[in-house]
């Protein structure tokens, strides 16, 4: 096809004295896989808000298989065939898998005008069966509850629910995030197969390998302006990101020179986990594994969050069960992989956020200036290169990157001695990345302070850190220095075989 499945010319959104996006154009031909990227803030997500329906555009124009395309609302941008898969998905986990699917637009006898209309559960059933078999997921039962799923089947359940009613569109925001290895290719092969049905594709992405799997084109956003693109086969790696930020990037992984110190953390037959492992100042030590391997209920009992079972747990001189409020006064930090879930409180600001851990500075006794506050958060606002108005913006209107970054600077602003970081990357674009890496790079190469690091992202574990231990089946190995892993090696023993 060479007339778009959907274009977007001069489009253009403001909110209040911030410009999100100014006239940026975009258009995907049925059957073709387009890569949306840039930097948090870039403008990816307003753009795709208002091809949902979510937001309406200040100016442009809209079209959909070269007619005006205007939606009220999602429902509306839903059954003209353009759905949108978020990145923290919008299920309704107490539902069933075939109540998901077909919500918002339920069969009913006599018609959704009817009083006392009601719902046609062997149609629903039969829509949700088809939507399913169509993804080649025969294997989901309709009637399960979609809390009950697997992230890698729950996000199927959210693409079934767009072929349900004809999906013409399909938006796909960093769709990798919560997927292990085994469930991004398989979510790579679905691509394929509905980009053969003549599905138009955006797909919004930080991880620029997949990009260069995954896509036929690429479109670079940049401070809410087209920066430029071309067919991904004829863009280096590197030529996307220097469009993404504007400028050549340095050295992503920054290593410094490192010392290791005395023990700071030290694990002895941790149960969950199995674990001994010590940690020292001046050293990052990174824990691999696949998803569901344990390694995040292992972060949480170190922290204080879940249950030590057996063994022990030491933070420098402290030794024994202690909860979170200990570990923050004896000097570990935790950031959660869960950042809207438990790692933020979305309802207050940024600078509530960064600071509510140590409140002792902003006034005496119980009181808390607001001043001081805004002050010491601009300090990390400003060392991060946070996207927002003002510290006492709510955190909720950030990007899912800015708010990641105010989640890190949560345990700069505490100067905690070991940070226990769980996936810190997930969400942050490259240029954020880097920021973060150089960041680590410079408290461990003080001598001052450990980093225990858990990452799905291989590259990352084996780029910023000087030790590795993998997870495996509930089972954490031991510690080996950085040169003696691959990435083949690490998934090998992550996966319980043994490289060759």
């Amino acid at each position: 096809m060479t007339t778009p499945r959907f274009e977007m010319r001069g489009v253009r959104k403001a909110f209040g004295a911030t410009t999100a996006l100014d006239g940026v154009d975009l258009a995907v031909r049925g059957g073709e896989v387009c890569a949306l990227v840039g930097q948090n803030g870039a403008g990816k997500s307003t753009l795709m808000a208002m091809l949902a329906g979510a937001l309406r555009p200040d100016a442009g124009v809209m079209r959909l298989d070269g007619a005006e395309y205007a939606p009220r609302d999602p429902l509306a941008a839903r059954r003209a065939g353009v759905a949108m898969i978020y990145q923290e998905l919008s299920l309704a986990p107490h539902l069933s898998v075939m109540e998901n699917i077909v919500l918002g637009v339920e069969p009913v006898r006599g018609g959704a005008a009817a009083p006392f209309a009601l719902v046609q559960r062997e149609r629903m059933h039969a829509t949700a069966a088809a939507a399913l078999a169509e993804l080649g997921h025969r294997d989901i039962a309709p009637e399960r509850p979609v809390g009950e799923l697997t992230p890698a089947a729950q996000q199927l359940v959210e693409i079934a629910r767009a072929l349900a009613i004809g999906c013409r569109v399909l938006v796909l925001d960093e769709p990798t995030s919560s997927l292990g290895h085994a469930d991004v290719h398989a979510l790579f092969a679905l691509i394929a197969r509905l980009k053969a049905q003549g599905i138009a594709i955006v797909y919004i992405s930080h991880f620029i390998e997949e990009v260069k799997a995954v896509s036929d084109r690429v479109v670079v956003l940049r401070d809410g302006k087209n920066a430029g693109g071309g067919m991904t086969a004829d863009m280096p790696a590197e030529a996307i990101v220097g469009l993404m930020v504007g400028r050549t990037l340095g050295e992503l992984y920054p290593h410094g020179v490192r010392a290791a110190g005395e023990p700071v953390l030290e694990l002895d037959g941790l149960v969950p986990g199995a674990a001994t492992l010590t940690l020292r100042r001046g050293e990052i030590l990174g824990i691999a594994g696949l998803l569901g391997a344990g390694r995040t209920r292992l972060l949480r009992a170190i922290f204080g969050l879940e249950p030590v079972r057996n063994g022990r747990v030491s933070v420098g001189a402290y030794s024994g069960p202690s909860g979170p409020h200990d570990r923050w006064r004896q000097g570990m930090g935790m950031l959660s992989e869960d950042r809207a879930g438990e790692g933020l409180a979305m309802g207050l600001s940024v600078a509530d956020n960064m600071t509510l851990t140590r409140l002792e500075p902003f006034g005496p006794a119980f009181t808390v200036w607001p001043a001081r506050q805004d002050r010491a958060a601009a300090r990390w606002i400003d060392r991060l290169g946070i996207r927002c108005s003002h510290p006492r913006q709510p955190i909720g209107q950030l990007s899912g990157g800015n708010q990641q970054k105010v989640a890190v600077g949560r345990l700069l602003h505490h100067d905690v001695d070991v940070l226990v970081l769980d996936e810190p990357t997930r969400g942050i674009d490259v240029a954020s990345k880097a920021q973060i890496y150089q960041l680590i790079d410079e408290l461990v190469s003080g001598g001052e302070k450990a980093v225990l690091l858990v990452s799905s992202y291989l590259p990352e574990l084996l780029g910023v850190c000087d030790r590795i231990a993998v997870m495996s089946r509930g089972r954490l190995g031991p510690a080996r220095p950085v040169e003696a892993w691959t990435e083949h090696s690490l998934l090998m023993e992550a996966s319980g075989a043994r490289a060759s």
